[in-house]
């Protein structure tokens, strides 16, 4: 008898969420795209990122990179500099990688299964499940943020989202919905004509996650007028934001960066970042890293790495900004930008280092955190 409970609930919250999808849908430019290429692209840029904010990112890719060999052949800088202000860099650099595993390794084919695609650089399972789902209406069930939501708090889940475990039940939880869902909507769909049947499966998919997205929302989600109410565990037991549950966080690590801004006659040095690092290939100032922030000038031009580097003639400190802050996952960068001046004859004593007429720095890929000292226009405050 619990068995059929159970069962019940899942063949209710099935029926329940087409329903409501059937009326409320989200539109979105990749939405009902088949295109592989286009879906993936759509999948990469929306991780980690509000569909507000990569929504401009993913017209821009797919008018300058129409194909997936257009995406391939582009330089890595040019890639970057596409994706600048978007963050977690990583991802560009992967799906450029995966852009050439395709074109150069498949034939310019897309891989149609979901073993294919979750071979591609950067392509995890839950990419590999949107994109074998939404471009091939294959069998395999999405779990985002939202899906996490959206079943902890229906089913009453306190397991941790994020811990082996829970991520176990959580995908199997999820296939288990998908598959009552296709069987139901082949059943009912079995007098149509094969031309009017759409894609059950992608259909499911989209539509918990955009019940996740516009009605059992992170903060007031909308209970009241939820079709989902009666069977709800977390609506039931009014926990509704308890769940879902995360282990505890790790704490940020604070990192502090001191970049020298070396102008020699209107031109100003930069470096790539190759180092495995935050940021990685993306261009940044000479940097030194401290472990707290220098309390004046001395500190700075007294540190042995600036001494090895310009000694103790043929340079001018001008001014440092104030900190500058950006937030990362797992890091938070606290940073100073320190404007200097340097004689005609000075040259780099590190390796890396190219020289860069202050009106082209823009044609390369920054930080954001340099971003926002570019758009002060070179910080003139002062601090020491």
């Amino acid at each position: 008898m619990a068995a059929s409970g159970k069962y019940n609930d899942r063949l209710f919250f099935t029926e329940k969420l087409l329903e409501w999808h059937a009326g409320h849908h989200r539109p979105m430019p990749w939405k009902g795209e088949r295109d592989p290429y286009l879906v993936w692209l759509s999948e990469i840029i929306l991780q980690q990122t509000r569909v507000e904010q990569g929504l401009p990112y993913f017209e821009k890719f797919k008018a300058a990179y129409p194909t997936v060999r257009h995406l391939a052949d582009a330089p890595e800088d040019e890639v970057m500099k596409f994706w600048e202000g978007l963050g977690y860099y990583s991802r560009a650099r992967n799906l450029h990688a995966a852009a050439k595993q395709i074109a150069y390794e498949l034939n310019g084919t897309f891989p149609a299964t979901y073993e294919g695609i979750r071979s591609l650089k950067g392509v995890g399972d839950y990419t590999a499940a949107a994109i074998a789902s939404f471009a091939f209406d294959l069998p395999h069930a999405v779990v985002d943020g939202n899906v996490y939501r959206v079943l902890a708090r229906y089913f009453g889940i306190g397991q941790p989202i994020d811990s082996s475990e829970g991520k176990k039940r959580f995908a199997q939880l999820a296939q288990q919905l998908l598959e009552i869902s296709d069987l139901g909507f082949r059943i009912s769909a079995a007098s149509l004509p094969k031309s009017e049947i759409p894609n059950p499966k992608s259909n499911h998919n989209q539509a918990i996650m955009d019940f996740g997205a516009m009605h059992c929302t992170p903060a007031a989600p909308k209970c009241p007028t939820c079709p989902m109410k009666p069977h709800c565990e977390a609506f039931q037991q009014q926990n509704t934001a308890q769940l879902p549950v995360k282990s505890k966080k790790p704490e940020r690590r604070q990192r502090f960066f001191n970049y020298l801004i070396i102008n020699q006659n209107g031109n100003f040095f930069i470096k790539k970042r190759t180092e495995k690092d935050i940021w990685q290939n993306l261009y940044d100032f000479p940097l030194i890293e401290t472990a707290t922030l220098p309390d004046d000038r001395n500190d700075l031009t007294g540190h042995v790495i600036f001494r090895q580097w310009f000694g103790e003639n043929g340079w001018r400190l001008v001014r440092v900004s104030a900190p500058i802050k950006q937030q990362l996952t797992h890091q938070r960068i606290i940073a100073t930008f320190c404007e200097m001046e340097v004689e005609d004859d000075f040259s780099p004593k590190k390796a890396g280092w190219q020289k860069v007429e202050k009106e082209k720095l823009s044609d390369f890929a920054f930080p954001k955190i340099i971003d926002l000292y570019f758009q002060k226009k070179f910080l003139p405050l002062e601090i020491f």
